[in-house]
Formats: C-alpha cells, sequence, structure tokens
C-alpha cells in the first residue's frame, strides 16, 4: 500500500523514535529543522507528532517540547508500533514476549476456530496449506503461505479482537517461519502439524485443535530458542521472505 505524506512522514519519525536515534527524554527536533529535513509543512509535522502521541512513542507539552518515551508507554498492540521494531531489529526480549502471547491467544484462537469456522474460512486456509505444500515440494514463498494459514485460524475464531491481534503477531510468525525456513527440513517437517490443525478445525473438536497448535508453537519456541542461544543474527523482515528451493 502506497503512504500518503502524512503517513511517509509518521513511519519516519516513528522508525527513529523505535530504533533509539531520539534517547529517551530527549526532545525530536524543533519544527522547522523536521520541515526542512522530510520536505514537508508544519502543518504534516504536528499531524504526525500527534499520531506518535497516541501510539504512546512521545509527549508533548509547555515548556518540555516533545519528548520521547520509555518503551513501556508504547502502545505494542499497534501494528506500526510492531512493524517499526521488526525493521530496527528484533530484540531478544521483544521475541520472547512475543512468543508468551503466542501462547497465550493461538490456543485459545484455535479452541474458537474449531467450534466456529465456516465454509468459507477453512476454504481459505485450506488454500493456503496448498501453498505451503507447493512450496515444500516445489520451491517458491513458503512463509507468505503460511502467514495465510495462521491469519485465516484467526479469522476463523469469529472474534474480532483476535483478528486485530492477528496483525500484531504476524511480526512473531514471520521471523519463527524465517527461522524454521533456514533448517533443512523445517518446512516440510511440520506440515503434519500444520495439517493436524486444520483436521481437528474441520472436525469441529477443540480439545484436538488445542492440542496440535500448542505443538506447533513449542516447535517455533525451540527453534528461537536455538538461534538467540546461538547468537546467530536474526533475520531482518524488511526484505520480501525468503524462499525455499525445489526439493
Amino acid at each position: 500500500m502506497i503512504k500518503n505524506v502524512h503517513g511517509n512522514t509518521v513511519d519516519h519519525l516513528g522508525e527513529a523514535v523505535v530504533a533509539g536515534r531520539y534517547a529517551v527524554g530527549a526532545a525530536l527536533p524543533p519544527e522547522p529543522l523536521l520541515c526542512a529535513e522530510l520536505g514537508v509543512s508544519r502543518t504534516v509535522v504536528r499531524e504526525a507528532v500527534k499520531s506518535l502521541v497516541a501510539k504512546g512513542l512521545i509527549s508533548t507539552g509547555p515548556r518540555v517540547g516533545t519528548r520521547v518515551l520509555p518503551e513501556e508507554h508504547w502502545n505494542w498492540f499497534d501494528p506500526d508500533v510492531v512493524a517499526w521494531q521488526s525493521k530496527a531489529g528484533l530484540t531478544p526480549g521483544f521475541l520472547r514476549d512475543l512468543q508468551d502471547l503466542r501462547r497465550v491467544v493461538e490456543p485459545a484462537a484455535m479452541r474458537l476456530a474449531a467450534e466456529r469456522a465456516s465454509a468459507q474460512d477453512i476454504a481459505g486456509i485450506e488454500a493456503a496449506f496448498a501453498g505451503m505444500t507447493q512450496a515444500v515440494h516445489s520451491g517458491g514463498d513458503y512463509i507468505t503461505h503460511d502467514l495465510r494459514f495462521h491469519q485465516g485460524l484467526l479469522r476463523a475464531s469469529g472474534n474480532r479482537m483476535l483478528q486485530q491481534m492477528s496483525k500484531v503477531l504476524s511480526a512473531l510468525l514471520r521471523t519463527s517461519f524465517e527461522i524454521s525456513t533456514s533448517r533443512p527440513g523445517g518446512p516440510r517437517s511440520s506440515l503434519h502439524l500444520h495439517r493436524a490443525v486444520l483436521d481437528a478445525v474441520i472436525a469441529h473438536q477443540p480439545d484436538t485443535a488445542e492440542t496440535a497448535i500448542r505443538e506447533l508453537i513449542d516447535g517455533a519456541h525451540q527453534d528461537i530458542e536455538e538461534v538467540l542461544s546461538s547468537r546467530r543474527h536474526l533475520p531482518k523482515l524488511g526484505k520480501p521472505a525468503s524462499q525455499l528451493k525445489a526439493a
């Protein structure tokens, strides 16, 4: 999606804050400097600042100006904040927080999906699984189909809040899939686990669906912890998804 001048300005300033280019408690540059740097009007800068205030990244006030807030004030359920953190680099603490969130959210969502999934929901998830299978056997974009698989399951829960949360979880899912895809045989070995989740949802078996997704999450957790303990570089999410090679 192409963003307008306002969206691009919000992105530029938000990425700068999350990446630490402005220290906690530091003031953002004065409006005239930001206007000159970004080539935008004062109105655009002011509206962008309001957006960052709403996301908890900065605060404004008389005499103190516009200052960067500590991370605990940031709205981590805002997809923009997660995207900026992903672009700046996924830290071990951030990844572990997201793993904890996934363990809490996805099992409950699978139970709901097994109870509520419509024929349209299942068709979409089946298509995503078919794309994953095709990528494993013939090469291609496994990660995008894997994301669609999990996002489809969250949509199938029929809960609007869980559906919105999928935007936050996507950062963790993308990282998990990048790590798993880099392991020899990783995607192939996890296909049967994805199939088990989908079959349980189709059969309307909440207990089985919850058990299956927990097994899948535990495997992803182990993959990420192995990478963290090895101190290898975490994948950057600003690039296109990795492609599988044909078997």
